[in-house]
């Protein structure tokens, strides 16, 4: 018993000096501090600007939007060495409507939302307005839609004040013009072909707004070049609802051919009345409403056969154009117009802010002007005007028409060698063939 009790004495006594020597180095050692939370980057805030109420803004705020989620699911922008999130700020310009709407919308979002960058603006006249306010604050500006050469002129002419803004899409009038002129020589060949007419007649039908005020000027001096005959030039409002008139002189005139070139909602009434009325004339050249979005259920199926000059299809132009424009559908359910090309804008963006390394507006411009980015669209490279470059190795755009609810490639159809697969012949309404044929 005095052995175990002198044993458990001892190991009571280490046990104590060895608990008041843990409690010593205790005291003496900093306690181990919890590690600082990370703070999350700071977002990239990108204004995508348009007329929200209608197709075109809606398509715009659409394509940046899968844009910018496909971007963010990747990790986000690389600026710096740090990942930063893209976070997207709809801004509705209203500028269908309104001018002044616009360039008070994109002052608003500089100075209230704080964004970093605008893409968008469609018609001409309002994104002049808009890029003014964007070059006071000296905020980068990617046009998506408006065509109008008078917009980079301003580059051109005043680089240091209007350098910040770049037309990403689609191109100028300048090359719009020309296009939409080739799609009328691809329908005027089908005309002759089929319909054994040696000189087609035209009617000419162009919206009154800036951005085509270049076709209504070179139209009826070029047709003619062409073998053809114009037989009246027609100025309808973007915003007409009703174009009886038109298109009764159009049936007296004798024309075999509508040239119609058309960016607002005019285009529903005019495809619809087009098959209602039964014009014995083809119809081909720019209708916007006709590219995509829900043009089908909007003319309440009446659309057949329009053509129209279109930037987006289901064509493989680059390796990216199909998968977006599957995407596109399945997300949306309907077809993307050429505002969509905010897709390509955001992720050209994207790549500029990696380039500069960082949000400084003078950096971004060098970043951009190095630009040679393959899209859904084509391939993006920009001029000293800040254009995308136009023509078979770079932005072409397409031809398609409605076949049956169905919008079909039919151009280019061999032109300076490129045919997409899927590219279809253009066809002649049936009502038309009918009514020359007898």
């Amino acid at each position: 018993m005095k052995g175990k009790k002198w044993l458990n004495r001892r190991v009571f006594v280490a046990a104590t000096i060895l608990t008041a020597m843990l409690v010593s180095l205790a005291a003496g050692c900093p306690r181990r501090q919890p590690a600082p939370a990370v703070p999350p980057a700071a977002p990239i805030r990108v204004a995508v600007a348009g007329p929200m109420a209608f197709i075109h803004g809606d398509h715009q705020w659409k394509g940046a939007v899968m844009a910018a989620e496909e971007i963010n699911a990747a990790g986000g922008v690389t600026v710096g060495g740090q990942k930063r999130p893209l976070e997207l700020v709809k801004v509705d310009t209203n500028e269908l409507l309104s001018v002044p709407d616009a360039a008070s919308a994109i002052e608003r979002a500089i100075t209230v939302d704080k964004v970093d960058v605008i893409v968008g603006g469609f018609r001409s006249e309002a994104v002049l307005a808009m890029m003014d306010v964007a070059m006071d604050h000296r905020v980068l500006h990617l046009g998506v839609g408006a065509i109008s050469p008078d917009i980079t002129a301003r580059v051109y002419n005043d680089y240091n004040r209007y350098k910040y803004y770049f037309r990403v899409f689609p191109y100028s009038a300048v090359h719009v013009v020309p296009t939409s002129f080739l799609l009328l020589q691809e329908a005027a060949a089908v005309v002759r072909e089929e319909l054994g007419i040696a000189k087609p007649k035209v009617a000419v039908v162009v919206e009154k707004v800036l951005g085509f005020d270049p076709v209504a000027a070179a139209a009826p001096k070029a047709i003619p070049t062409m073998n053809m005959e114009v037989v009246g030039l027609w100025r309808p409002s973007a915003t007409a609802t009703d174009l009886t008139a038109e298109l009764t002189a159009i049936r007296k005139s004798g024309a075999h051919i509508i040239f119609s070139i058309l960016s607002g909602p005019v285009g529903i009434a005019y495809a619809r009345q087009w098959e209602e009325m039964q014009i014995p004339a083809v119809s081909v050249g720019v209708n916007v409403e006709a590219m995509g979005g829900k043009f089908w259920q909007a003319t309440g199926n009446k659309g057949n056969y329009e053509a129209t000059l279109a930037f987006l299809a289901n064509v493989p132009v680059t390796e990216k154009s199909v998968p977006f424009f599957k995407s596109f559908v399945e997300k949306h359910g309907e077809y993307p117009i050429y505002l969509a090309g905010t897709y390509d804008a955001v992720y050209i963006l994207a790549e500029a802010i990696e380039r500069a390394g960082s949000m400084d507006a003078d950096a971004l411009v060098t970043a951009m002007k190095a630009t040679d980015y393959k899209g859904a669209a084509g391939r993006f490279v920009f001029n000293e005007r800040h254009d995308p470059l136009w023509g078979p190795e770079h932005l072409t755009g397409l031809g398609i028409q409605w076949i049956d609810g169905v919008p079909t490639v039919f151009w280019p159809n061999g032109w300076k060698g490129l045919r997409y697969e899927g590219t279809q012949r253009f066809r002649i309404a049936p009502w038309v063939l009918e009514y020359w044929k007898n």
